[in-house]
């Protein structure tokens, strides 16, 4: 069981009222972390110190930005083993997915390094003579992140990392269902001497969290957020961010489709697909959440798709190696099986897997979905994936924008320029051609449409989520005025 504490201008210290909760391991309900149940006043504390350091480190040069992050991209990779273990024990993730987090944050944190000499502006051409005009980009101020528990130090350094290499401070909210996880992304971000107060981080109990974050939301120091969840929750902070006019970057559920068309090569359509279904066990806002395929090659797509389903390793991902850990709780178990129920009651075909009665659920993949089952629209989050057969190019676009989600998708298919088509044609802020729906890159810009939220993350484009344009002018001449 680990212990941790808030953080708020550089100390490590308690919630004012001594209160805590506990996060369990998903598997055997053993107390994995004991957290600060932060209270508003705790969470104002921090928003307060994160605007008292702000003036210091917007002035800070460039370089010296750049040196902090990347010495912080270099401790958090030397916490690699830490982030395993206490993935495992918070949410049952498995090693893989657990390293693969840590390799993409470290790279996060190097992208943002590099962003710290990009945050400039350009001259304008103006009517008026002899004035030099600018748009100027300016760190906001006081930025509040709130991160998942899901791609934890992913989507913990994506919160924070930007916001900081534009020269704000930050609030970083953990999540109820991985304390301790977050923990490890501040303790690295403190090792590698970032001044007191430019990170601050906050922890709650779960019944808390609407007081603790309208609290930071409230606050005029806090000039931008950013929230990586459910479209559910999403909604409710877009909500409080319009009551306080605070520009929000909102990154929330998804349905991703994979597209395999007649022509594709179905070997590495098989590949993507799995990799992009099952990957810690279909927990990642970009899974693979429809398989939808050609009636023509339907059956040896789907028969080589069952086959390397069946293949994958499940297991507590604290005894060995597996693909498949735990998922993260039993809610998650009830959901995933009462739409398996569903579907089979409505004509589905069960290929592999099944109904679980413990937090370690098989690769499922049912078959033969049809728009009337609930799995067709609703977002499994878990390892029960959807294969939909559909005839044609135009049946496959239209299947796949039929759903309120828009983030990621993919396209399979030898036809590269068809592919490009179809992929135009699909309503997603993310389309990979022939890869799987399940990519992430620093310096990629990433975001969804419809349900699935708004604004950017990743490279220049996070630059202008997290910063203000201004236009300033110079006037170098004397000036004529009509009166």
């Amino acid at each position: 069981m680990q212990q941790i504490q808030l953080l708020i201008h550089g100390e490590p210290c308690d919630a004012a009222s001594g209160r805590t909760f506990e996060r369990r391991n998903p598997l055997d309900g053993k107390v994995a972390t004991r957290a600060p149940a932060a209270t508003p006043a705790d969470a104002v504390r921090a928003v307060e110190a994160a605007q008292k350091a702000f003036p210091a480190w917007a002035a800070l040069g460039p370089g010296a930005r750049r040196a902090l992050l990347l010495k912080a991209a270099t401790a958090l990779e030397a916490k690699s083993a830490a982030f395993a273990a206490t993935m495992a024990a918070e949410t049952g993730s498995s090693a893989i997915w657990a390293g693969f987090n840590v390799h993409v944050a470290a790279g996060m944190l190097q992208e943002a390094a590099s962003l710290t000499t990009q945050v400039g502006g350009e001259l304008i051409p103006s009517d008026v003579p002899g004035s030099l005009a600018m748009a100027v980009r300016q760190p906001a101020g006081v930025v509040l992140g709130m991160a998942p528990w899901n791609a934890p130090v992913i989507l913990g350094v994506r919160a924070v990392a930007t916001p900081l290499a534009c020269g704000n401070t930050v609030v970083l909210k953990g999540s109820e269902l991985s304390p301790a996880t977050h923990g490890l992304i501040i303790e690295a971000l403190q090792e590698a001497g970032l001044p007191a107060g430019v990170v601050n981080f906050i922890t709650n109990a779960p019944e808390d969290a609407g007081a603790v974050v309208e609290a930071m939301v409230a606050h005029p120091a806090v000039r931008r957020v950013n929230f990586t969840g459910s479209t559910r929750v999403g909604r409710i902070i877009a909500n409080l961010c319009a009551r306080h006019l605070k520009p929000a970057v909102l990154e929330l559920g998804g349905k991703a489709p994979l597209l395999v068309l007649e022509d594709a090569d179905l070997d590495a359509a098989v590949q993507g697909a799995a990799f992009g279904a099952f990957a810690n066990s279909g927990q990642i806002c970009m899974s693979t959440e429809r398989i939808i395929v050609d009636q023509a090659i339907a059956d040896d797509f789907v028969a080589r798709l069952t086959a390397k389903a069946k293949s994958l390793p499940l297991g507590d991902p604290r005894q060995g190696p597996v693909v498949l850990g735990s998922v993260v709780d039993m809610s998650t178990v009830k959901r995933c099986n009462a739409l398996i129920d569903d579907a089979l009651a409505k004509g589905a075909t069960l290929l592999c897997g099944g109904k679980a009665d413990s937090t370690l659920m098989p690769a499922t993949l049912l078959d033969h979905v049809t728009p009337d089952m609930l799995i067709y629209q609703e977002e499994s989050f878990g390892p029960v994936k959807p294969i939909v057969r559909v005839e044609g190019v135009d049946a496959a676009v239209a299947c796949a924008n039929d759903n309120a989600f828009g983030l990621s998708a993919a396209v399979f298919s030898r036809d590269i320029a068809k592919a490009w088509n179809v992929a135009r044609r699909i309503e997603s802020g993310i389309c990979h051609i022939n890869a799987p729906t399940v990519h992430d890159e620093p310096q990629m810009p990433f975001g969804g449409v419809k349900d699935s939220g708004y604004g950017h993350f990743g490279g220049r484009a996070g630059i202008e989520s997290f910063t203000d344009l201004r236009w300033v002018t110079l006037q170098t001449t004397e000036r004529h005025y009509p009166f």
